[in-house]
């Protein structure tokens, strides 16, 4: 296995074990799945390039839109847990109370 598949693989499944491991806080979930987004983004992106396949281009950036679209969901629902609750800790929170 070449340097930059090692390398994008292990991004993902560390991104993946903080998400599994550290939910503490909400912020630090948020932040795991932007590392599993961008690492997802950049390994697509190179993979493309590599086959150089022209006709799939537009993927990445849909994948990208979607990746923004997801952060900002997720601030605007750490900024409403905080307001509400007073804090982001996962274990606090029940998520079937209004």
């Amino acid at each position: 296995m070449s340097l930059f598949p090692a390398t994008f693989l292990i991004m993902f499944v560390l991104s993946l074990l903080g998400l599994t491991f550290y939910r503490v806080h909400l912020l630090s979930a948020l932040l795991c799945l932007e590392g599993l987004m961008l690492t997802l983004f950049i390994s697509f992106s190179l993979w493309l390039l590599k086959f150089n396949a022209l006709a799939f281009s537009i993927s990445p950036m849909i994948l990208i839109t979607f990746s923004a679209c997801e952060a900002s969901l997720g601030l605007s629902l750490l900024i409403a847990t905080i307001r509400s609750h007073g804090k982001d800790h996962l274990q606090n929170m029940n998520m079937l109370q209004c």
